[in-house]
């Protein structure tokens, strides 16, 4: 979070990471067409139309003094340019954990969320994550109940669920707007923002 009082702007990075084709470009998609905004999004893609760096837009809200600018990203899903995804996760105030909920591809979820918990060790417990288990529209899903005993979801108290299908667009903007409220939720209880009546 960035705070610039002479601005009277705040600015939170929010970052999709999630295995590749787990529905992140989809799922930036969809969340800034609930905006209006879908012609706002800066992709760097491969020739196959595949993300290449990442997925980039802004969304921007403001009441009669202060302006909140949030940052949105997705990292690229493609091991071939992994490298980039630690550079897109820097100074990220919140994570939404896209998840590929086919039968098929549950381990390489497991190896994605290791990935996201290497990067961050023990501060993995101060980051706001929300798991978004995508593709419900599908028919052959496995449990998700599964998934979060196997990472000790638990243990965690930064971290909530949701369900969605960014392809329909479901559950794409109470994923946002959970991740919001668990940033915000972390910095008021650290004094950096504050509640006004």
């Amino acid at each position: 979070m960035i705070i610039d009082h002479s601005a009277k702007s705040i600015s939170i990075k929010i970052v999709y990471f999630g295995p590749a084709m787990s529905g992140k470009t989809t799922s930036i998609k969809a969340l800034f067409s609930e905006f209006g905004k879908e012609d706002e999004i800066c992709s760097i893609e491969s020739t196959l139309e595949r993300t290449l760096f990442f997925d980039y837009g802004t969304v921007t809200f403001q009441n009669q003094e202060w302006k909140l600018k949030i940052h949105i990203y997705t990292t690229t899903g493609q091991d071939f340019y992994f490298v980039t995804r630690p550079i897109t996760l820097r100074a990220v105030d919140g994570v939404i954990f896209v998840i590929d909920s086919q039968e098929d591809v549950y381990e390489r979820n497991l190896i994605s969320w290791q990935e996201l918990i290497s990067y961050f060790n023990e501060s993995i417990s101060k980051l706001p994550i929300i798991i978004a288990f995508n593709k419900q529209d599908l028919e052959e899903k496995f449990n998700s109940i599964d998934f979060l005993n196997e990472i000790n979801y638990h243990k965690y108290k930064n971290i909530d669920t949701r369900f969605t299908s960014a392809l329909k667009g479901e559950g794409i903007l109470d994923c946002f707007e959970d991740i919001l409220r668990l940033i915000l939720k972390k910095y008021y209880q650290h004094k950096l923002v504050t509640a006004v009546n």
